[in-house]
């Protein structure tokens, strides 16, 4: 069943919005789990590929401690079918001198699956573009902060 692509829009646009609350410490990131199915597939540069909502709750928390002032704003959304691809930048925190952002684009291909929630996620970025902002902003982590598994599953 293909579902309208208003729907997937209006649902993914409150997904963002929790996300946004997240940014800004209002909410824990597991409460993006309302956006997911128990089924759901998340596929993630660093860590792999995560099955399961109760998987995902746990990548989400563990993941992003540490990140706090990080932001995730959204570039783009295009949906064909019940596939939503979005871009969004990895922003660090902090600008440069000239006033621009410590950012790096990211992609995200989602596929609705129904009833307000997505059943699968994959993210796309440059994790060495990212590493470079890094080094160049001089962030550092912070508390609680976690490296992605050695050996993740792909």
């Amino acid at each position: 069943m293909v579902f309208p692509e208003s729907e997937i829009r209006e649902v993914y646009d409150r997904l963002v919005a929790t996300r946004d609350r997240i940014d800004r410490q209002e909410l824990p990131w597991d409460a993006l789990e309302e956006f997911f199915t128990e089924d759901v597939v998340y596929i993630d540069q660093g860590w792999g590929r995560i099955e399961g909502l109760e998987n995902v709750k746990k990548f989400f928390v563990e993941s992003m401690a540490g990140l706090e002032g990080w932001s995730f704003p959204r570039t783009f959304t295009a949906v064909d079918g019940n596939q939503l691809i979005s871009g969004w930048q990895n922003r660090l925190p902090g600008q440069r001198a000239d006033g621009t952002y410590y950012e790096a684009l990211g992609i995200s291909v989602l596929i609705y699956a129904g009833n307000g929630r997505f059943s699968y996620d994959e993210d796309i970025l440059n994790m060495v573009h990212v590493y470079e902002l890094i080094q160049e902003s001089g962030w550092q982590p912070g508390p609680g902060f976690n490296i992605p598994p050695q050996s993740p599953k792909r």
